[in-house]
C-alpha cells in the first residue's frame, strides 16, 4: 500500500520518503536506488567537481533509473567557494524538476535562478523562523532538520518532536520531517506531528547501494543511538558526526580554553573524510552520523529498507493504532 499525501503528488513519488543531500555520497548510484525503489533520489551537486561533471552525472542518474530525482545544492560560508550558478545552470540544463537547498541567504539567489524553469524547492530549515521565512521567498517544500539531525542541526537544539509540529503550526506549504528517521515508526509520527514524509540521510547510508565502504555502513550498525558528537560549538556551526576514535579527539582538542579551528583542520578536512568513505580507514576523518543509528541494525538495499518502512507504517496504523480506539 502506499501513502497520498501533498509530498507524494507534488514530487510525484510513490512513498513520502526522501533521501537526503549528502557530501560524496548523493551520487547516481544512491539516488537512483532510492527512486526506482519508490522514493526520491537526491544527487549531490558539490560531490561533483565541476559543473560539466554534475551534468554527467545527472544523465547518468537518468540512465540508472525512469523515476523522478533531485539534486542537492548547498551554499556553504568559505573563502573560495565554487561557481554556485554554474552548478545551478547545469541543474537546468539537465531537466531536473526538484532541487533540495540549503545554507547561507546566499541560497535566495539560486532560487531566483531556477524557480522560472519550473524546479520545485525544498529548502533544509533548522528553525522555525527559516522555515517561515523561506515560505514567503517561494519556496514548494520545508524540510525541517531537528537537532537529532546528521551534519548541521543549528544552535537552538530542538528535538523533531517539537519542532516539526511547531513549523507545522506556522507553515502553510508541505513538509518533510528530517532528522531520527529511518524506520516506519517514524514515518508514522511525522504524520502525526504534521509532516508529509520524511527525508533519511544516516539510514541511506547503511544500504546496500550507498557508494561507501562497507566499514563504515558498519560503523552506522555498531553505533546506538549515543554514538554521535556535535563539534564546532566553539565557532556557532556545531555539526553532529559519527563515534569514532578520531571524532573523540577532535572533541578533547575542541574542549581546550582558547581552541581554534586550526587545532582540528587536519583531522575534519574534507578530503580526509572523502578518504574516510572510499577506504573504510575510520583513522583517517569523521564521517557524518546522526541519533538515528540507535535504530540501525542491517544494511539492507533501498528497496527492501522503504518496503519496510511502508509496511510498517501501515501495520502501526491499521493494528496498533486503531486497535487503541474505544
Amino acid at each position: 500500500m502506499a501513502f497520498k499525501t501533498r509530498i507524494t503528488e507534488m514530487l510525484e513519488i510513490e512513498h513520502p520518503i526522501v533521501q537526503g543531500g549528502m557530501m560524496n555520497v548523493g551520487t547516481a548510484e544512491m539516488a537512483s536506488a532510492v527512486s526506482n525503489a519508490g522514493g526520491l533520489g537526491i544527487v549531490t551537486a558539490l560531490t561533483q567537481p565541476s559543473p560539466e561533471k554534475l551534468r554527467e552525472e545527472i544523465e547518468r542518474t537518468r540512465s540508472m533509473t525512469s523515476k523522478p530525482f533531485g539534486v542537492n545544492m548547498t551554499v556553504f560560508p568559505t573563502i573560495n567557494s565554487p561557481d554556485y550558478k554554474a552548478y545551478a545552470q547545469a541543474i537546468i540544463d539537465g531537466g531536473v524538476k526538484v532541487v533540495e537547498t540549503a545554507g547561507t541567504p546566499a541560497v535566495r539567489e539560486i532560487w531566483e535562478q531556477l524557480k522560472p524553469h519550473g524546479i520545485k524547492i525544498l529548502h533544509k530549515c533548522t528553525a522555525v523562523r527559516h522555515a517561515v521565512s523561506a515560505e514567503k521567498a517561494g519556496v514548494d517544500v520545508i524540510s525541517i532538520d531537528g537537532f537529532e539531525c546528521a551534519g548541521h542541526p543549528g544552535e537552538d537544539d530542538i528535538p523533531g518532536l517539537i519542532l516539526i509540529p511547531a513549523a507545522a503550526d506556522k507553515v502553510k506549504i508541505p513538509m518533510l520531517a528530517s532528522g531520527g528517521f529511518g524506520d516506519g515508526r517514524g514515518l508514522v509520527a511525522a504524520l502525526s506531528l504534521g509532516a508529509e514524509g520524511i527525508n533519511m540521510g544516516t539510514r541511506f547510508c547503511a544500504t546496500v547501494e550507498a557508494p561507501i565502504h562497507d566499514n563504515v555502513k558498519q560503523a552506522y550498525v555498531d553505533n546506538d543511538e549515543r554514538g554521535s558528537f556535535l563539534i564546532f560549538r566553539n565557532f556557532k556551526n556545531t555539526a553532529r558526526v559519527g563515534r569514532s576514535e578520531v571524532s573523540e579527539e577532535v572533541v578533547r582538542r575542541l574542549a581546550q580554553p582558547d581552541a581554534v579551528f586550526e587545532d582540528v583542520r587536519e583531522l575534519v578536512a574534507g578530503t580526509a573524510g572523502k578518504e574516510l568513505l572510499e577506504t573504510g580507514d575510520l583513522s583517517k576523518g569523521v564521517f557524518w552520523a546522526g541519533m538515528v543509528q540507535g535504530l540501525i541494525h542491517d544494511i539492507p538495499t533501498c528497496q527492501v529498507l522503504i518496503d519496510r518502512i511502508i509496511a510498517e507504517a501501515e501495520a502501526i496504523i491499521k493494528g496498533r493504532l486503531q486497535g487503541l480506539l474505544a
